[in-house]
């Protein structure tokens, strides 16, 4: 079951500010989450049905921190496509 604890935050970038435009927005979640169990949460939370949702896993970078080589977090994107005139409250400017 999905939770909306599961989406970590909405992706704020210049590709994607340019694509909140034409009413896609980008989110980042916990690489378990679904297709269908991101649908079910922006009904249940935000009140809006997507029209499409399409995803995307991206792997943790290898980086070093402080001499020891290490790896970020993997995480999972979701390229979510709002229906005509819908909106979120938090993402209105």
């Amino acid at each position: 079951m999905a939770d909306i604890t599961d989406i970590k935050s909405i992706l704020y970038t210049e590709k994607t500010l340019g694509m909140q435009e034409d009413g896609m927005i980008v989110v980042q979640t916990s690489p378990r989450m679904t297709k269908s169990g991101l649908k079910e949460v922006f009904r249940e939370y935000f009140g809006i049905i997507p029209s499409r949702v399409n995803s995307l896993n991206q792997s943790g970078k290898t980086k070093r921190f402080r001499g020891v080589q290490g790896k970020q977090n993997d995480f999972k994107k979701f390229y979510v496509k709002l229906p005509e005139g819908a909106q979120i409250e938090s993402l209105a400017v």
